[in-house]
């Protein structure tokens, strides 16, 4: 895989965003409040300057947990259909992952996942916590790893 990930502005990552994740919602759904307070990553292909796969974190600890466990929520993970499947995902989380530790200190990273996407997530290290819940109409479960690994 040759794709580079770099981190990237937050008003890159919204066409992603809304296209794959709230595509029937006006964009201004997928802008989050905290998006200047996160980092967010994009994986590019050699030939494009748009990002084909956006994955943004946040300082946030686990929820009911203890709260001086350095950890990072990611949110708003998106790739385009046409690239899924190729491993640029699994490269995005990988990079973020080792960024998280590395870079910010975090030692483990949580996020809300769709509970059609877990074990997509159980696949690369991630492990459930908590009761599913919803959002609209779509089911979720919080997923959480370690942040030196997947």
């Amino acid at each position: 895989m040759s794709e580079p990930v770099k981190r990237i502005a937050a008003d890159e990552t919204i066409p992603l965003r809304h296209s794959v994740l709230w595509p029937n919602h006006p964009v201004s759904h997928v802008r989050l409040a905290e998006d200047d307070l996160g980092f967010h990553y994009g994986a590019f292909l050699p030939t494009s300057d748009e990002p084909v796969a956006i994955l943004s974190i946040f300082k946030e600890p686990l929820p009911d947990s203890d709260r001086t466990v350095p950890a990072a929520r990611f949110r708003k993970f998106a790739c385009g259909p046409e690239y899924q499947g190729r491993g640029i995902g699994t490269k995005l989380l990988q990079y973020v992952f080792r960024i998280a530790h590395a870079e910010l200190g975090y030692n483990v990273v949580w996020c809300d996942a769709r509970l059609s996407t877990a074990n997509w997530y159980e696949r690369r290290g991630m492990t459930r916590f908590g009761q599913t819940f919803f959002k609209e109409d779509i089911e979720y479960v919080r997923m959480q790893g370690f942040a030196a690994s997947p």
